[in-house]
């Protein structure tokens, strides 16, 4: 699978591919947002795979300053995929996706199909 848009019950969203540069740090985010802009989209589908190996360690603070990137420029985001193996091991982190997935502007989701059943709800 390539980079894709796709609309998802009338939101405009850049899915992208599961190789390619990684989201390693705020300054990263720059080039995640503007493959978002250009295509027009206002959400941001980024696999798993592509976070750096410290994103998930909300020690480190950089998944803070990247979601909070994304909120200043009004570009929701989403995380795909199985992430069970750190929340697993961070009640912080179990406790932060709690949180985020109940708002609007950031998400982890298992899979697409996910995105779709939460996006006919916010509609």
């Amino acid at each position: 699978m390539t980079d894709q848009v796709i609309e998802i019950h009338g939101v405009r969203v850049f899915v992208f591919d599961a190789k390619g540069d990684k989201l390693a740090g705020e300054r990263d985010a720059n080039a995640f947002l503007s493959a978002v802009w250009a295509q027009q989209a206002t959400l941001a589908v980024i696999p798993v795979e592509r976070l750096g190996e410290d994103f998930l360690d909300l020690k480190t603070r950089i998944a803070g300053e990247v979601i909070q990137k994304f909120v200043n420029y009004q570009v929701r985001l989403a995380i795909l995929g199985d992430i069970s193996a750190w929340t697993n091991e961070s009640t912080a982190l179990r406790d932060f996706v709690y949180e985020t997935n109940r708002g609007r502007s950031l998400w982890f989701i298992g899979d697409l199909a996910e995105l779709d059943q939460r996006l006919s709800i916010a509609a």
